[in-house]
C-alpha cells in the first residue's frame, strides 16, 4: 500500500473508526484521540498489513488495542478529591495589631497581658501595683484604643507619633 493509498483510506476510514469506538462505549472525545493514534500506529506498521482491502478493519483492531492500553494505564491513576477550603482572613486580629502598634507602650503592655488571658490581679502582681490601679489603667487604655480605632487609619499612628516625639 502506497502513502497515497493509505491517505485515502484514512480519509474514508477515520470517521468509521470513530463510530466503531463509540459503538463500543468509548466517549466521543476519547474516541477521536484513540482513532488518531490507531491510524498513526497503522501507518508505522503498514508493512504488517496483509490485505489492503481490510485496512479499516485492521486499523479498528489497532484502535481497540490502543483503547484497552489507555484504560489499563488510567487505572494506575487515582483522581484525588478536590478540597475546597475557604480562605478567611482574621480581620479582627489585623485591626487589633494595628491599634496596638499605635498605643503607648505602657497601655500596649497591659492590653496584651489582658488579651493573653491574665486577670487584673495577675497583671497587678506582675506590674507591682494594686489591682485597682490596673483596672483604671485598662479602662483608660481601652478608651484610648477605641478613640484611635474610630479615627481615620492615617491619623491613628500620626497622632501617636506626634505625641511620642513631643514627650
Amino acid at each position: 500500500m502506497t502513502r497515497e493509498d493509505y491517505g485515502n483510506a484514512y480519509q474514508r476510514g477515520f470517521d468509521l473508526t470513530m463510530r466503531f469506538l463509540i459503538s463500543r462505549g468509548v466517549p466521543r472525545d476519547t474516541a477521536r484521540d484513540v482513532a488518531q493514534a490507531a491510524w498513526v500506529k497503522g501507518w508505522e506498521r503498514l508493512s504488517q498489513l496483509r490485505n489492503e482491502s481490510m485496512v479499516v478493519t485492521w486499523v479498528n483492531a489497532i484502535a481497540m488495542n490502543v483503547h484497552r492500553s489507555v484504560l489499563r494505564s488510567e487505572r494506575g491513576y487515582q483522581s484525588l478529591p478536590e478540597f475546597y477550603t475557604k480562605v478567611e482572613l482574621n480581620l479582627a486580629a489585623i485591626d487589633v495589631n494595628r491599634i496596638l502598634k499605635c498605643c503607648a507602650p505602657r497601655d500596649r503592655a497591659i492590653l496584651e497581658l489582658q488579651m493573653q488571658g491574665d486577670t487584673a490581679e495577675e497583671i497587678a502582681r506582675k506590674q507591682g501595683v494594686t489591682e485597682t490601679a490596673i483596672r483604671i489603667r485598662l479602662l483608660r487604655a481601652r478608651r484610648a484604643a477605641r478613640t484611635r480605632a474610630e479615627r481615620k487609619p492615617a491619623q491613628i499612628c500620626k497622632s501617636f507619633q506626634a505625641a511620642s516625639s513631643a514627650a
